[in-house]
């Protein structure tokens, strides 16, 4: 007997839920129950009258267990709606992030060169230290970092991924 294991996939889903508490726990909890880790998670108020929620979660998985989980998502009642972007067609996303790195001299202007690169703007500036942050693929943050781990880096300050499909559509 020969057991197929399914290729895990990378999936960011958006979801519009009611502001309510513990739909956020609820949530995490369908992915607690199947064992799979949720990557990165966001949620903001997207309405005037604050009734309305954006969570956007980047996981992996198997299509069948992606599947199963939009599923049980899309039957709590407090979920207006969910899109799993990855599938939805072309998509825009992007992260935020602060990046602390101390140095003196050349790491100095190392940091500050590789910045430029990135497009990394200075936000907080010491004689021993640059906070930068950064926007752009989840990739893009993770390259930045490693270059600035070899010449100082202290910490890093992570928002997640947000997502919208692209075009005139709303999720």
């Amino acid at each position: 007997m020969h057991i197929q294991e399914e290729l895990s996939q990378r999936h960011v889903l958006s979801l519009t839920v009611s502001n309510e508490a513990g739909i956020l726990a609820r949530i995490a909890g369908l992915f607690t129950a199947r064992g799979y880790n949720i990557d990165s998670l966001t949620v903001a108020d997207i309405t005037q009258d604050h009734g309305v929620s954006r969570i956007t979660i980047v996981t992996n998985g198997p299509p069948k267990v992606i599947d199963q989980i939009i599923a049980q998502l899309d039957r709590l009642v407090p979920v207006h709606k969910v899109t799993d972007l990855t599938e939805a067609g072309p998509f825009v996303e992007r992260e935020l992030a602060l990046v602390k790195v101390a140095g003196t001299g050349e790491d100095r202007i190392e940091a500050l060169r590789l910045a430029d690169v990135f497009r990394a703007k200075v936000v907080d500036t010491t004689i021993e230290s640059f906070i930068f942050e950064i926007t752009g693929t989840t990739d893009k943050i993770d390259n930045f970092v490693a270059l600035m781990r070899q010449i100082g880096l202290v910490e890093v300050g992570r928002t997640g991924v947000v997502g919208l499909i692209r075009g005139k559509e709303a999720n």
